[in-house]
């Protein structure tokens, strides 16, 4: 039985080419994933300040420095500190659903300004917060910008690419989180030296300076010829925008294909209803398994509460807040790697050999904390520098996979009448299920402990095989014939092709 094949592009007849016009508008949009992941690797960092816990959880902070009885993985479990974390993503899940609205009908560009404005406004608050409901309600405004952005910006990314160079340009949105991150990284590692205790307000606020290149350059934005001609009845304004994007005036085959999936789209009165259909079942299993499993790696172990794991193994403070901008160089490069190598390998080599390297490393450091780590005291230097290690190679193994793909992948391969749709259930799922690990990551660990590292790796033996089984090729494939993948799959096919058969003999 075949389970993978990979399908030949018709695409060949699209001309056009990577233009400047293409990378600079790419590049201001992929801003979005800039603000998030500078939240991730924020709420990490400022979560294990003294001067952080001591103002606003001041339980964790008496556990962390004075209650010797408490078990190493038990001293950050307090159900305030995961409610800092997870308020963003509560916020995110219901925002997306309203920016699926605004991204199918005023467009991408106007989604993601009101994403950055939200972002801004959280930061401003969070920099000035005096009590935790100041600091809570920053969150869940940087919530509402996180789930504009993530719902559009994706979606940006893959309709302005050629299709030969889609994967490259859309694992520039991953990329753009791990510089977030890695730049959060940093500024905690210094504002934590900073002796007055008021350096975590410095990490927050610096939240603005991303928010506020997006929402300034969200203006200059050109919209995608995919919305401009999903919005409107005159494709002369379309037409003239896919020749400046593609950077040649032959650009008709692929006009074509736009209108005629526009024309399709149209007839759609309810996207969210229509997805429902068995012709895009696949699109929805997608939809709803990938961010899912992308969530369930366990990255947001690292993501999250990498500074306080480390911390728990018996580094400092310094010294857990550097380990944390070892491990976003590691994650920062591998993605750049995989926006290099994606078109040429494709998707599904990245997630197989990414999957394999992320179930070895945790494994592994699963191991060593279960040897080495009891409830009271740390692990040796060498031990702690191998953990480090590990993890390492867990980042560099999801950088290049699950990463980038987890966004790539979804964006990719939604016919248009339920782009916005199926892109918000995607973002919905995803903030879901990152708001669930986020709220129960540090209980699991207090009761799990190093079994931890092993409840994720079960789910990444079982999101390989579920790659390996049901997800076609999609490398090098126009955007808006996808569908073709799935009468070719040796499963889906048995899908799509008995619904298009039955609804032939229906208007028959």
């Amino acid at each position: 039985m075949a389970v993978g094949f990979a399908v030949t592009s018709h695409g060949g007849h699209y001309n056009g080419r990577i233009t400047l016009f293409v990378v600079l508008s790419c590049t201001m949009a992929a801003m979005g994933g800039v603000i998030f992941g500078y939240d991730i690797g924020i709420s990490g960092g400022v979560t294990s300040m003294d001067s952080f816990l001591k103002k606003f959880f001041p339980d964790v902070y008496k556990n962390m420095k004075e209650d010797n009885k408490i078990s190493n993985y038990c001293k950050f479990d307090s159900e305030l500190l995961t409610s800092f974390t997870s308020s963003l993503y509560v916020a995110g899940l219901f925002a997306s659903f309203v920016a699926s609205w605004i991204t199918k009908k005023f467009g991408r560009k106007p989604t993601i300004l009101a994403g950055g404005a939200a972002f801004l406004c959280g930061a401003a608050l969070g920099g000035a917060a005096f009590n935790i409901y100041m600091v809570i309600f920053g969150r869940v405004l940087l919530g509402v910008g996180v789930g504009f952005a993530n719902q559009a910006v994706p979606l940006y990314l893959s309709e302005m690419a050629p299709p030969r160079h889609r994967g490259a340009i859309n694992n520039g949105f991953q990329f753009s989180i791990g510089v977030g991150a890695l730049s959060a990284n940093l500024i905690n590692f210094g504002t934590e030296k900073i002796k007055d205790g008021w350096g975590w307000r410095i990490s927050l606020a610096l939240a603005a300076v991303p928010a506020s290149i997006l929402t300034l350059g969200a203006l200059f934005l050109p919209e995608t010829p995919n919305s401009l001609i999903q919005r409107s009845k005159d494709y002369g304004e379309a037409e003239l925008m896919l020749k400046r994007v593609r950077g040649t005036t032959n650009v008709q085959a692929e006009l074509d294909d736009l209108i005629k999936a526009s024309s399709v789209a149209k007839t759609m009165n309810d996207p969210f209803k229509k997805i429902l259909q068995r012709k895009y079942r696949p699109q929805l299993v997608m939809a709803i398994a990938i961010p899912f499993f992308q969530q369930v790696t366990g990255i947001n172990v690292i993501a999250f509460y990498a500074p306080v794991l480390f911390r728990a193994i018996g580094l400092g403070e310094s010294a857990s807040l550097l380990s944390s901008v070892v491990t976003g160089v590691v994650g920062t490069g591998s993605t750049f790697i995989s926006m290099l190598i994606v078109d040429k390998l494709g998707r599904r080599v990245l997630f197989l050999v990414g999957g394999i390297q992320m179930l070895v490393s945790q494994v592994m450091v699963g191991g060593i904390l279960a040897a080495e780590l009891g409830d009271h005291g740390g692990v040796s230097k060498g031990y702690a520098f191998l953990v480090l290690f590990l993890i390492c190679v867990y980042v560099a193994g999801f950088g290049w996979s699950w990463g980038p793909l987890g966004w790539l992948v979804p964006s990719e391969i939604f016919p248009l009448e339920i782009r916005s749709a199926a892109q918000s259930i995607t973002v919905a799922v995803s903030f879901l299920f990152t708001f669930i690990v986020a709220q129960t990551f540090l209980a699991m660990l207090c009761h799990l402990k190093s079994g931890i590292f092993f409840f994720f790796g079960g789910w990444v033996v079982l999101m390989t095989a579920f790659v390996y089984y049901l997800l076609p090729e999609t490398k090098n494939l126009p955007i808006e014939q996808m569908d073709r993948v799935w009468k070719e799959h040796w499963f889906w096919k048995r899908i799509v092709v008995e619904e298009h058969s039955t609804h032939k003999m229906e208007t028959a």
